[in-house]
């Protein structure tokens, strides 16, 4: 079957599927009673330092097999997550208890500093079983609140208590059906739909919908632990209470780690197992969002029709008969912007670096757009970690023959069909932000290396990235750059003078009018950002990428319509120093989401803990800014070129 046809089945799959939406790169595991479960873990989290760190760093048990690396994706690497076995073993519908998994040794001095400093930074253990993260439920004030993973212990009255028994709740789903693809409403495409099971067991098989943990601290007897192995019973009767703690850590005594499980009928679908992790919180504010920033668009859209109207009617009249009293008053009315037609399109201050930004910004954007779609289809959804980072780096690699290309051309228009330097032009395209994501992530991985965190890319990934860039990015820039100068050049509709026009002076300086258009597209943003930095920040899971999406849209037209309002502003009061402004009308969103990331980190994060870790957040908020401030600022610039263009194109000048 050819990559054309399984392309096309996987979308006619996301369409027809009604209820059960099929996330791809999750296959349903179908176990026979009996069968075995691994649990795995990742790295140790807190929302209050923001570091992770190996479930290993701790005098946790390790597996009899020794510790191994679950295959990772270039995205989880990027993202700090570091899977790897652990000896938590379960039998399917098999309910166990009191199993005992091991002694530690006697906790040293480093170890009891070690998970005192994590109890305080309020790290938290996360399990995975069948791709699905351990799930803990907590009553407050009468509400029941979902966290994933469980705290490594807790401090009660100066005294650190740790979690070391776990009560595990496995919720399956029974299937009586060999084939599960007419459960999962596909139709005929089973090929595309594989269930892992036993070869030729007829036998009703079960699916792992939902996975649950109490942790508990539990004192366990010296002398009825020094006998048993790993995962024989221990003899007496454990009672996890999670609303009392009984185990504290003392230095020089050894941790005894026990746990139980229960598996539980469920009527959750396999589809739907996720659920639990996506509950739709805050849609009516996400509307809200969304509304708010649709008024902003009519608001502006209704000005930009004004001018548009104005200037398109007073070319019509042109061509009606009026006496000639009429044309010399319609002259003198249409002397702001018509007295600039000379040097409208005279070349900008340092046209290279305009060139390069712009190129850089439709990679961007580009990429963004087709990121932010694929994972609103469902392509890239939270059950397969790391696809959304990996689906990002893929699609930037691809659209650097876009970089190339818009910034060639613009460069051959600015210099009126000019080949030279386009070389130059299109391998500083490939360069640029690139260039200064790697100074960054650098800077900051060196922080992480420091503070020994999986948070640290290692050294061979930072290769493969260097590699990816030099050997993907670059050609294919250079390639964009190639047709680009073979591409036709825009011609300007009306010549440039010689001598440059003297600018009138000006009421308030423009830049600051400038800096001020930035508020309008941040107020479409702000209210998803909140939500975005919850989850990049908060441990929180983010879905709601078809809002996302629709966010994005309305994101590109407020930057166009504000770029070019403000354009059409600065054209009025003889000023044609239009390039730059028109770039930053609307880059200067950055600006603003960089100070509600301060915002954020004071009020929201409370400073994080330690200046590491608020040197990371700022760190990775000033690249993210970076890369918003050159796709909204192409988005404003590309916008106003248009309307600029088609203004004096369409205007006939005496």
């Amino acid at each position: 079957m050819g990559h054309v046809e399984i392309w096309v089945l996987t979308m006619c799959m996301i369409f027809q599927s009604g209820y059960g939406f099929y996330l791809p790169g999750s296959y349903p595991h179908k176990y026979v009673v009996g069968d075995p479960l691994s649990v795995k873990v990742n790295s140790l989290t807190s929302i209050d330092t923001e570091m992770p760190f190996s479930y290993y760093s701790l005098p946790f048990c390790k597996p009899k097999e020794g510790v191994k690396d679950s295959a990772e994706n270039l995205g989880e690497l990027l993202m700090g997550d570091r899977i790897e076995n652990s000896p938590y073993k379960f039998k399917m519908y098999v309910n166990e208890s009191e199993i005992f998994l091991c002694q530690s040794k006697k906790v040293s001095a480093d170890d009891f500093k070690l998970l005192k400093k994590r109890i305080d930074e309020m790290y938290q253990v996360n399990l995975i079983l069948d791709n699905l993260p351990a799930i803990r439920y907590t009553k407050k004030e009468g509400f029941m609140l979902r966290w994933t993973g469980y705290p490594v212990g807790v401090k009660v009255q100066n005294v650190y208590y740790l979690f070391n028994h776990l009560k595990f709740k496995v919720l399956i789903h029974k299937y009586e059906e060999t084939s599960v693809a007419r459960v999962m409403g596909t139709g005929d495409a089973v090929e595309v739909m594989p269930t892992v099971t036993k070869v030729g067991s007829d036998m009703p098989g079960h699916m792992v919908v939902g996975f649950e943990v109490v942790p508990c601290s539990v004192v366990h007897d010296g002398n009825l632990v020094n006998k048993l192995k790993m995962y024989e019973k221990y003899q007496s009767p454990i009672k996890c209470d999670p609303n009392a703690v009984s185990m504290p850590i003392k230095e020089g005594e050894p941790i005894v780690f026990t746990y139980e499980v229960a598996f539980e009928e469920s009527d959750i679908k396999w589809p739907s197992r996720w659920d639990a992790y996506l509950k739709m919180e805050g849609s009516k504010v996400h509307w809200f969002s969304i509304l708010n920033s649709l008024m902003v668009i009519t608001f502006l859209a209704g000005i930009v029709l004004v001018i548009f109207l104005r200037t398109v009617r007073r070319d019509l009249t042109r061509y009606e008969e009026l006496d000639k009293e009429s044309q010399v008053q319609m002259n003198e009315e249409l002397s702001g912007w018509k007295l600039v037609v000379g040097d409208v399109f005279r070349a900008p201050s340092n046209p290279a670096l305009l060139c390069i930004l712009i190129g850089d910004g439709v990679q961007i954007l580009g990429m963004a757009i087709v990121t932010i779609l694929f994972a609103a289809l469902g392509f890239m959804s939270p059950a397969s970690r790391g696809t959304l980072i990996t689906g990002m780096l893929f699609f930037y690699l691809i659209l650097g023959i876009a970089a190339g290309y818009v910034a060639v051309r613009l460069w051959r228009t600015i210099g009126c069909g000019d080949h030279k330097g386009w070389i130059s032009v299109a391998w500083k395209a490939a360069c640029f932000f690139p260039g200064i994501a790697f100074l960054i992530l650098t800077i900051l991985n060196f922080l992480l290396w420091g503070s020994h965190s999986t948070g640290a890319i290692p050294f061979a990934v930072f290769v493969i990235l260097l590699l990816l860039w030099f050997c993907i990015s670059v050609p294919l820039t250079l390639v964009g750059g190639y047709f680009g100068a073979k591409a036709h050049h825009i011609e300007y509709p009306v010549r440039t003078n010689q001598i440059p026009r003297e600018i009138p002076a000006q009421k308030y300086p423009s830049w600051l009018l400038v800096l001020g258009a930035g508020t309008l597209p941040f107020g479409t943003l702000f209210i998803e950002l909140f939500f975005i930095m919850s989850s990049i920040w908060m441990g929180r899971v983010y879905y709601v990428f078809g809002f996302l999406f629709i966010v994005l849209i309305l994101l590109v037209v407020v930057c166009a319509e504000v770029s070019l309002v403000l354009t059409y502003m600065h054209l009025c009061v003889e000023d044609w120093k239009w390039w730059w402004k028109s770039f930053f009308a609307s880059g200067s969103v950055a600006i603003y989401i960089f100070l509600y990331s301060i915002n954020y980190l004071i009020f929201d994060l409370k400073s994080l803990s330690g200046p590491v870790s608020a040197t990371l957040y700022l760190g990775y908020s000033l690249f993210m800014v970076l890369a918003v401030m050159l796709a909204t600022g192409t988005v404003g610039f590309l916008s106003s070129f248009w309307f600029v263009h088609y203004l004096f194109a369409s205007v006939k000048l005496d």
